[in-house]
């Protein structure tokens, strides 16, 4: 249950977006609302992506984070959590990302599927998700959180829509069917040297989990993933942080690259 009233969910909505759209950086809200739930973090949540919409945003997609078990063991969190996607989020292959409109990006390497089938928790596992899933495609997260020197808790993130900012996508699509999606291999190339690399299995042990735990949170709230539905599964590589000037370019096996840079 939830600990906070509609009074200071919006509120507490207007303060990080303010923060996401100006590009300043806050201290975690738990500090002022230690009896924040994470029912309340959600609310806050789709109370920043209903504000988009009524500008007149698209929703264009949704993202998991958090989904290696190392990470949740280093956050102490027992699952993931989610964000949207906004259609000015959207950065195209090979683009510029303006350094200046973000507090302290990094990237991470991911991959997206595309939904030809609704999934609506909660039960939904594995098999449902290849199923339900249309194509795969390459994709890299930009993510920034709004809190300083990237301080923060679950429920602060969770408010914070996951700390999502920019993305790319693009490279090759795939069929499920073609693709071995637990040792898909990932490079991570920032200014011509290796980085990181990374398989498909680090994100919750197969890609295809994390759609799936997805669809079973949103089916908590009673939403459900529509047919034609873009989702990022969160971190194959570990998230590198980026300057103006860096360039960057993802390999993936068998799905092409994708670049872009930091201007």
């Amino acid at each position: 249950m939830g600990n906070l009233n509609k009074e200071q969910i919006e509120k507490l909505a207007a303060h990080l977006e303010s923060a996401e759209l100006e590009a300043h950086d806050v201290t975690k809200i738990t500090d002022d609302y230690p009896e924040m739930t994470y029912e309340d973090a959600f609310d806050i949540q789709w109370e920043i992506r209903r504000r988009k919409e009524e500008r007149g945003n698209r929703i264009v997609g949704m993202k998991m984070g958090l989904t290696s078990w190392a990470k949740m063991s280093q956050m102490g969190v027992e699952q993931p959590c989610y964000g949207f996607l906004a259609d000015y989020f959207s950065v195209p292959e090979g683009g510029e990302i303006k350094r200046d409109e973000l507090i302290h990006p990094k990237i991470e390497a991911e991959l997206a599927f595309v939904t030809k089938a609704p999934l609506k928790g909660p039960g939904v596992h594995i098999g449902d998700v290849l199923r339900a899933t249309d194509f795969v495609l390459p994709a890299v997260e930009v993510i920034d959180s709004r809190y300083r020197d990237f301080k923060f808790d679950l429920k602060s993130v969770i408010a914070d829509n996951s700390s999502s900012s920019r993305f790319i996508t693009g490279g090759r699509m795939a069929d499920v069917a073609d693709l071995d999606l637990k040792s898909l291999g990932v490079v991570m190339e920032v200014n011509g040297e290796v980085v990181e690399v990374g398989a498909g299995a680090a994100v919750l042990g197969h890609p295809a989990a994390s759609v799936a735990m997805l669809a079973n949170m949103l089916g908590e709230r009673g939403e459900e993933l529509p047919a034609g539905s873009f989702i990022m599964i969160g971190a194959i590589t570990a998230a590198v942080q980026m300057n103006k000037g860096d360039s960057f370019c993802v390999r993936y096996q068998d799905l092409g690259t994708i670049s872009g840079k930091f201007v």
